[in-house]
């Protein structure tokens, strides 16, 4: 192994320790993977988190007092650069639980619960200096019937990991391949934003880069549409409506892009 792999592997224990859930195990290994001053962001109400244990503290700890019995279920992880030469650990799942307690004031429910997490690592000399990460706390709500806003357009449910099963094992990453996923999908995005200021869906060029029974899985108040038109009608055509300016602050935005094989991801 090396480099990107040398990162995924060391990962592989924070995974395993937030399955198993020991809570002294949990923040030795949070501890040792982690450089002393890194910072854990998460979006509200959690904010940013200096420090291994501030993190555990202030919103794993918060977790397993509301799930006693909370795992963690991973159905992607990977490994890349972004174009600055930043390595970087993605990771996708669910973190599964009896709802027993209240969780950041949301009633519990006494049944299995389930929160979609997508989390990206920033590595450095080996050691964490940074993660950003979405806890889908809305999905939670949802659950526990506490959603207060109007329902998704989309299709709630507990998504799947990729159809093709190679989220977690797969062959080795190919730089060259790995770069070819990363800019399919920087080419998509950059058709995606033609529309509607240089003219009306065609010229995004969607099923140029969009398989016709793909699956585009929003986080929770938006939900799952399926194909283009499902994407179309149940996310873009409201978004846009909402949000006409999409795009235009893109200078005000720092991407990472990295590529791992068929997948890419960006935080």
């Amino acid at each position: 192994m090396g480099g990107h792999a040398d990162n995924r592997a060391r990962l592989d224990g924070l995974r395993a320790a937030q399955y198993d859930w020991d809570e002294p195990g949990l923040r030795a290994v949070l501890d040792g993977i982690s450089a002393p001053d890194a910072v854990f962001r998460l979006a509200h109400p959690f904010g940013d988190m200096t420090g291994p244990l501030a993190f555990h503290d202030n919103a794993l700890a918060v977790l397993k007092a509301a799930w006693p019995d909370v795992e963690r279920r991973d159905w992607i992880v990977m490994a890349g650069e972004d174009e600055n030469g930043i390595e970087w650990v993605g990771c996708g799942g669910h973190f599964v639980g009896t709802f027993l307690n209240p969780f950041l004031e949301i009633p519990p429910t006494g049944h299995l619960a389930h929160m979609r997490f997508h989390e990206f690592y920033r590595f450095e000399n080996g050691r964490i200096t940074e993660m950003q990460a979405l806890w889908d706390i809305p999905e939670v709500m949802m659950q526990a019937g506490a959603w207060p806003m109007v329902p998704s357009l989309g299709r709630e449910f507990c998504i799947p990991g990729p159809a093709s099963g190679d989220g977690l094992i797969r062959e080795a990453r190919d730089p060259a391949r790995s770069a070819a996923s990363q800019q399919l999908i920087i080419d998509m995005l950059n058709h995606m934003k033609r529309h509607p200021s240089q003219g009306g869906p065609e010229v995004m060029e969607m099923p140029r880069f969009w398989h016709p029974r793909m699956n585009w899985y929003g986080p929770a108040g938006i939900g799952t549409g399926r194909g283009i038109e499902g994407f179309r009608n149940w996310h873009q055509i409201p978004f846009l409506a909402g949000m006409p300016d999409r795009g235009s602050k893109v200078a005000e935005i720092t991407y990472h892009f990295f590529g791992d094989n068929d997948y890419a991801a960006v935080t």
